[in-house]
Parts: structure tokens; C-alpha cells; sequence
């Protein structure tokens, strides 16, 4: 491989993007990557004014860009949105599932115990990061399984594999995107083409509209927990939203053909599922 080769690998011209949550930061920052490499990207959120720090990237090309209305917990609503980017691109080569998040009420505290948790702000949580993940992948999904080909990138945390302390329905809520991306991995490879990759990116810590009151004071110094965090980093601070860029941008080309960084193709998936489905049929 050469530097020409490899340049090829990223150029994304022609390809189109769609970014769920994408006026947040992290899908905002993937945004303007992606337009930077080619790609024409939609901008799918409830939450329509883009952050005036990625105005000016997003219009300096040489992708374009559009922002379209849309509730990942709404089908109707996505059918709608997705409707609308086809019919200004032509086609849906990317999904990106940034949307998700946590709900200040599914987290503990010394005043909001495990027990106390409301029902309310778990199915919050939960509906957000999973229902919020599997309704798009079910309605641009169809589109790529139609056209044969497709990626699709979920987000997942390393909450989803470290669970961390008080905040439990995010955890179990990224957990949960964490199986859903792999079934889903699995069941468009072998339902429909295997060039549709599904695959998932688990930040750490990103320090985010949501969680800037969890991790840091009014003045800026750090709470007791992000002081933790901290301690347990070994780089000593919090990620920055363009260092997930080389791995979303790799993920997102035609070079990796696996699930979860595994280069097995799909095997491992695959042979782990053989094992477990008699499994699940005995026990049902």
C-alpha cells in the first residue's frame, strides 16, 4: 500500500452521511471531518441550530451539508427525515448513531439512591441510547439493504464494558448498544449482504453539555468525581472530540471487514451465536 492508495481508502466524495444527534459535539466534530474528506452529510436532530463553532468548517467543504428535523424515538418521524436526505442526495451510505445520553434522575446520589431511582428517567435512558440506536438502524438499514452495501456506527461508552459508579442506567443502557451492535453485525451479513458493516465506538470520558455539571465546578476546577476520573486516567485528562476521528474515519472506510476491532470477518460473532441459539431454544 502507498500514500495514494491509502488517500483513496479515505475519500469519501460521492458517499452520504447520515449523523443522528449530530449538533452535539462529538457527532458535530465527526461532521465536519467527514465534509472534510468528501462526504455529503445530514445533520439529524431534535435540535436543528448547529454550534457556531462548526458553521464555518461545515460550509468550507468540499462536502455539503443539511440539517433535517428528526426524533430517533419517533419511526414516523425518521421515515420522514430520511425521505427528505435521499431525495437531496440520492442515496445513504453512512449511518451514524450519535444521539443518547443520561438523565440526571437515573443516576445515583447520596440523595437519590439505587432504590429511589424513578421508572421515568430509566426508560429515559434507556429509550434514548437503545430504542434511540435500533429505530434508525431499522429505517436506513432497509435502505442499505436494498442498495447491498452500507455502514453503520453506533456509539457505545466504556461504561458498556466497565460498569462505572451512580450511573447505572447508562450503563446498562450502553451495554445494551454494545449486543445490539453485534447481533445486528451478524444479521446483515448473513440476511442480507456482507457489505453492510455495523460496527460500534466506545468513548470514554468527553466532557459534554450532559455531564459537564457531573465533572466539573462553575468555575471550572473539577468535582470530587471528575477529580477521580482523572486520577484513574493515565494521560490525566478528558478525551477531546477530534482524537476519535482516526478510529471513526478507519471504522467508516472500506478498510476494516469485522465487528469490534476482531479481525475475524464476522467469525467469532457468528460461532458464538451457533452456540447460544440451541441454548436459547431449549430454554424456551
Amino acid at each position: 500500500m502507498n500514500l495514494q492508495e491509502l488517500t483513496k481508502w479515505y475519500d469519501f466524495s460521492g458517499k452520504t452521511a447520515v449523523i443522528t444527534g449530530g449538533t452535539g459535539i462529538l457527532g458535530g466534530e465527526i461532521a465536519c471531518a467527514l465534509i472534510g474528506v468528501g462526504a455529503n452529510v445530514a445533520i439529524l436532530d431534535r435540535n436543528t441550530e448547529v454550534s457556531e463553532a462548526y458553521k464555518e468548517r461545515l460550509a468550507s467543504g468540499p462536502g455539503q451539508y443539511m440539517v433535517v428535523h428528526g426524533d430517533v424515538l419517533r419511526r414516523d418521524v425518521l421515515e420522514t427525515a430520511v425521505a427528505q436526505i435521499v431525495a437531496e442526495y440520492g442515496r445513504i451510505d453512512i449511518l451514524i448513531n450519535a444521539a443518547g445520553g443520561n438523565h440526571p434522575q437515573a443516576t445515583t446520589t447520596p440523595d437519590n439512591s439505587f432504590f429511589d431511582l424513578p421508572q421515568e428517567a430509566l426508560g429515559f435512558v434507556f429509550n434514548l441510547n437503545i430504542i434511540g440506536t435500533i429505530l434508525p438502524c431499522q429505517v436506513v438499514g432497509k435502505i442499505m439493504a436494498e442498495q447491498g452495501e452500507g455502514v453503520i456506527l453506533n456509539m457505545s461508552s466504556m461504561a458498556a464494558f466497565t460498569p462505572l459508579t451512580r450511573v447505572v442506567g447508562y450503563a446498562a443502557a450502553k451495554a445494551g448498544v454494545s449486543n445490539f451492535t453485534q447481533w445486528l453485525a451478524v444479521h446483515m451479513a448473513q440476511e442480507y449482504n456482507s457489505n453492510i458493516r455495523v460496527n460500534a465506538l466506545a468513548p470514554g470520558f468527553f466532557i459534554g453539555k450532559q455531564n459537564k455539571a457531573l465533572l466539573l465546578k462553575e468555575d471550572g476546577s473539577l468535582t470530587d468525581r471528575g477529580q477521580t476520573i482523572i486520577n484513574h486516567t493515565p494521560m490525566g485528562r478528558f478525551g477531546q472530540a477530534e482524537e476519535l476521528l482516526g478510529t471513526t474515519l478507519w471504522l467508516l472506510s472500506r478498510l476494516p471487514m469485522c465487528n469490534r476491532y476482531r479481525g475475524s470477518g464476522g467469525w467469532r460473532l457468528f460461532r458464538l451465536q451457533r452456540r447460544i441459539d440451541p441454548i436459547i431454544g431449549l430454554n424456551n
